[in-house]
């Protein structure tokens, strides 16, 4: 398991147009295990979901975000696919659902690239056009370079 630098950056395009972006820099672990590729981090205030580990699961195929701690969730990303999840908050669940236009991950040694392109429903109603883009870099600081 090595101690990586996760970089997320977020957008999301409502109905109107309007676009929000977020962006969270911060330490994760990554690693491979029978060929999947696992990255782990924490959420912060930045992202709303303070208090949440985020576990993202290359597969060959597809990709999964789970959310564990005050957020309880596990979506699915299938390029080409709808899939559905129940997203749990302290306030109440919600029923999400997520189409994939575009999923392409790049993985060099211990630097993964990821890009999702997704809309989202909450409840069956349309929400956003969102993008999500991670950046895992080895952390030199922790590996001993």
């Amino acid at each position: 398991m090595k101690q990586v630098v996760v970089t997320v950056v977020g957008t999301q395009r409502d109905a109107d147009g309007e676009e929000n972006r977020i962006e969270l820099v911060t330490v994760g672990k990554y690693y491979t295990k029978n060929n999947i590729h696992y990255i782990t981090y924490q959420e912060s205030t930045v992202s709303g979901m303070e208090g949440t580990t985020t576990l993202i699961k290359l597969y060959p195929s597809h990709a999964a975000v789970v959310r564990m701690g005050h957020i309880e969730q596990k979506q699915e990303f299938r390029e080409g696919q709808r899939s559905r999840s129940t997203y749990v908050t302290p306030f109440g669940a919600m029923r999400m659902s997520v189409y994939t236009s575009r999923l392409a991950v790049d993985i060099a040694g211990t630097t993964v690239n990821i890009e999702i392109e997704y809309d989202l429903e909450i409840e069956g109603q349309w929400q956003s056009a969102n993008k999500l883009s991670v950046k895992i870099r080895e952390d030199e600081r922790q590996n001993g370079y």
